[in-house]
C-alpha cells in the first residue's frame, strides 16, 4: 500500500503558491486496511477517508466508467490493482493530474509540469466530456490563474463546446452552477470565468441572461465600449479591484441584465431596463438557488443603480426615497455595498477607470447627515404616537439632506 500527495497541493507547490489543503491517493489499499489504521470513512460515492490525526482526505485509487448522463452517472472501481496512472488519468486538467511520493518525487504521466511552465489549462483525456462540472471547473481555474498568464488550451475549449452541443451541460444542477459561480467570484480574476464560458459557447446554457447581453449596443456617448456584454466584463473587473466582497461582485455582474431584453427598435437606448432587469435578476437567483443575501443586494443594485448615478441632480425628496427604498436606514452596511457596485458600474468604461465617482461621496455625506437627527428627542416630543414619529423623522431627514444639498 503506497500513499501519494495529489492534485492541487502538488500543482500549487510547483507554482510556489500557498497550499490550502492536501489530498492523498492510496494505491494498493483496501477499505479494511484503511479502517484497521483508524481512518474515518466519509466518501458518499467512493471510498474516501479522513486521517485519524491530520483529518486530511485519503482516497483509494479508482477508475471511473460513464454509464449515464450527468456527473453522477459513473461507476467506480477501487480494486487494489488500480494504478496511480489510472487514477490520475480520470482527473480534469493535466496540472491537477500530478502526484508526489513520500520521497518527494513528482509523478507526472500526462505533462502537467510542461503545461504549468507553458501556462496551459489542458484536459487530461477525452473522458473530460463525461463530466459537465468540468466546464465550470475549467472556467473557475481560469479565474484563479489568468493573472499568472494561464489560458485554456484550444483543444480543451473545443471539447467544452461539444459538451454543450451534446446536451451534457443540461445535466448541471442549479446548486452546482451557483457553487462554482460564487467560488469564481472570490478568485483573483472572476471575469475570466465568464469569458471562458462564452468562448466555449457554454455561457448560453449556464447563464443565458448574461450571454444575452453580448452584441447589445449602448449609447456610445456614455459607453465608449458600446457592447453591453463587454461593459459588464469591465464592471466586474472594477468591482474586483474595489472589493473582495463576492456579493458586490455578483451584483455588479447582474446590474445591467435588463438590457438583454430591450426591443431592438429602442437600441442603443434602454428605457426601463432597471425595472425589467429586477425581474430577470430575481428569476436568475431563484433558478440558481442563490442565498437571500446575494439576491437582495443584486436586486437592489439592478433596480436602483440609475437613481444612484443621478444623485447629483436629484431632489432632496428623491434622495430620501432612494434611502428608504433601499432600506438604507436599517441596513447601512448593505447600502454601502450598493454604492460599491454602482461605483464599479461608473468606472467600468474606457477612460473612466481613474475618474472620481462623485455620486458615492455625495450620497455617503448626505446619508451621514441623516444619522445626526435627534430621534430620541422626536420620540419624546411626539408622545409615542407612531404615525407622528414616522412623519417627524421623515421631515428631519429631509431637512438634513436639503441643508446639505444647499
Amino acid at each position: 500500500m503506497k500513499t501519494y500527495l495529489v492534485g492541487g497541493a502538488v500543482r500549487d507547490e510547483l507554482l510556489n503558491l500557498p497550499i490550502k489543503e492536501r489530498d492523498y491517493v492510496v494505491v494498493g489499499g483496501s477499505i479494511n486496511e484503511m479502517m484497521a489504521q483508524n481512518f474515518t470513512p466519509v466518501g458518499k460515492f467512493f471510498p474516501v477517508f479522513l486521517h485519524p490525526d491530520t483529518k486530511e482526505e485519503y482516497a483509494l485509487a479508482r477508475i471511473e466508467r460513464k454509464v449515464q448522463g450527468g456527473y453522477h452517472g459513473f461507476t467506480f472501481d477501487t480494486a487494489n490493482t488500480v494504478t496511480l496512472e489510472q487514477d490520475l488519468l480520470r482527473r480534469d486538467l493535466t496540472i491537477n493530474a500530478m502526484a508526489k511520493d513520500e520521497k518527494g518525487n513528482i509523478i507526472d504521466p500526462y505533462g502537467g509540469q510542461k503545461d504549468l511552465k507553458e501556462k496551459w489549462l489542458r484536459h487530461v483525456s477525452d473522458a473530460f466530456v463525461e463530466d459537465p462540472v468540468r466546464v465550470l471547473r475549467v472556467a473557475r481555474f481560469a479565474a484563479r490563474f489568468a493573472p499568472l498568464g494561464f489560458k485554456v488550451a484550444p483543444e480543451t475549449i473545443s471539447l467544452m463546446k461539444k459538451m454543450g452541443q451534446s446536451g451534457e451541460l443540461d445535466f448541471l444542477v442549479p446548486e452546482r452552477v451557483c457553487k462554482e459561480l460564487l467560488k469564481a467570484l472570490e478568485e483573483p480574476m472572476p471575469v475570466a470565468f465568464i469569458q471562458v464560458l462564452r468562448q466555449s459557447e457554454a455561457l448560453k446554457y449556464i447563464l443565458p441572461e448574461i450571454n444575452a447581453l453580448y452584441g447589445v449596443p449602448q449609447d456610445e456617448k456614455h459607453h465608449p465600449e458600446k457592447d453591453t456584454g463587454i461593459h459588464v466584463e469591465l464592471v466586474l473587473n472594477q468591482a474586483t479591484r474595489l472589493t473582495e466582497d463576492p456579493q458586490v461582485r455578483f451584483a455588479a455582474l447582474l446590474h445591467d441584465v435588463g438590457k438583454g431584453t430591450t426591443p431592438k427598435e429602442n437600441w442603443p437606448e434602454h428605457p426601463h431596463h432597471e425595472q425589467r432587469g429586477e425581474e430577470i435578476a430575481i428569476g436568475l437567483c431563484e433558478r440558481l438557488r442563490v442565498s437571500n443575501e446575494y439576491q437582495a443586494l443584486a436586486r437592489l443594485v439592478v433596480r436602483y443603480h440609475g437613481e444612484v448615478h443621478r444623485a447629483q441632480v436629484s431632489s432632496a425628496e428623491d434622495i430620501l426615497q432612494l434611502f428608504e427604498k433601499t432600506d438604507a436606514f436599517r441596513r447601512p452596511e448593505r447600502f454601502a455595498q450598493i454604492l460599491l457596485a454602482c461605483e464599479a458600474d461608473f468606472k467600468g468604461r474606457p477612460g473612466y477607470e481613474a475618474k472620481e465617482y462623485k455620486q458615492v461621496t455625495l450620497l455617503r455625506l448626505m446619508f451621514a447627515a441623516t444619522q445626526d437627527i435627534d430621534v430620541p428627542g422626536i420620540v419624546k416630543a411626539s408622545q409615542g404616537q407612531g404615525e407622528i414619529i414616522k412623519n417627524k423623522i421623515h421631515e428631519a431627514r429631509l431637512k438634513a439632506i436639503s441643508a446639505f444639498k444647499n
